[in-house]
């Protein structure tokens, strides 16, 4: 089959949308499009999650060139949320590796997973308008260590949670960023939680292809549309309009979770064994 017969526009037009929505706000790689893959495309969870790890990095990629363009990324931060994310991705994935395939229960352990995290991203993005009202007044108790801890410690959560499910880099990673350094502009924080995701989500997905859990043609489908969508987000990040953003993200994260968690509660159909037949005597 050639590359144009492989082309799927439905794909492509989600991509071009969580595109958009990754380089404006940091968010929506994993909360938005693994959820849009299971729910409106019918994929497999376990493809999902690794076909859009490697979607996330590649997208991210070209978000990080914009905004490093733009000179909005604080790399002390990128390099202590992967002090912490890194290892705990390699560790996730050679868990999952020698777990292995454990049949259709694995699927629903993922799904409420994804359905957890979505629900707790959710929350947070509707919890960063408080942070960005509050965020000078909480400065002022964090000492040094206390950052730097609590830098690594959250890249190595996000690290765990996103190899599981690919969910937890963009609107979580944002929201508690914005509570550790609530004196640094958003541009900021936005810019530097890309570029933290980008070898996070290289090394997750890399994992997931080798476990057979990437679909190559999705994924090409997926980046026609993502790659200018996010130029497009990156170069609009510092005129998102939040206030109309930031509710509609919540709303559909909450939907999705709600969704998923539906899926995950329903029961597989058993089949039914045809009886094997009798020799005759």
């Amino acid at each position: 089959m050639s590359l144009m017969g492989s082309i799927d526009l439905f794909h492509a037009v989600a991509g071009l949308l969580v595109g958009l929505l990754v380089g404006v706000t940091g968010v929506g790689g994993g909360s938005l499009m693994t959820p849009l893959l299971v729910l409106m495309f019918g994929v497999n969870a376990k493809t999902a999650v690794g076909t859009d790890l490697l979607f996330a990095a590649l997208t991210k990629i070209v978000g990080s060139a914009v905004h490093g363009k733009r000179d909005t990324i604080e790399w002390p931060i990128v390099r202590r949320m992967a002090a912490g994310s890194i290892p705990a991705a390699i560790v996730t994935l050679l868990i999952l590796g020698w777990i292995g395939d454990i049949g259709a229960s694995s699927e629903h352990v993922i799904l409420y997973a994804l359905a957890t995290l979505l629900a707790v991203t959710s929350v947070a993005v509707i919890g960063r308008k408080w942070l960005f009202r509050h965020r000078a007044d909480l400065g002022a108790t964090h000492s040094h260590a206390a950052i730097l801890y609590g830098t690594t410690g959250l890249g190595a959560l996000i690290g765990v949670a996103v190899s599981l499910s690919s969910v937890g880099a963009g609107a979580i990673g944002v929201t508690v960023l914005l509570f550790l350094y609530p004196r640094l502009p958003v541009a900021r924080i936005v810019g530097s939680d890309i570029a933290h995701a980008v070898p996070l989500a290289l090394i997750a997905g890399t994992g997931h292809w080798l476990m057979g859990d990437v679909n190559p043609v999705l994924l090409m489908n997926l980046l026609i549309g993502s790659i200018p969508g996010v130029i497009v987000g990156s170069y609009l990040s510092s005129h998102a309009p939040d206030r109309i953003l930031q509710p509609l993200l919540a709303a559909v994260l909450a939907v999705s979770s709600w969704q998923l968690f539906v899926k995950a509660r329903t029961p597989d159909p058993v089949r039914v064994e045809a009886p094997a037949p009798v020799a005759p005597r």
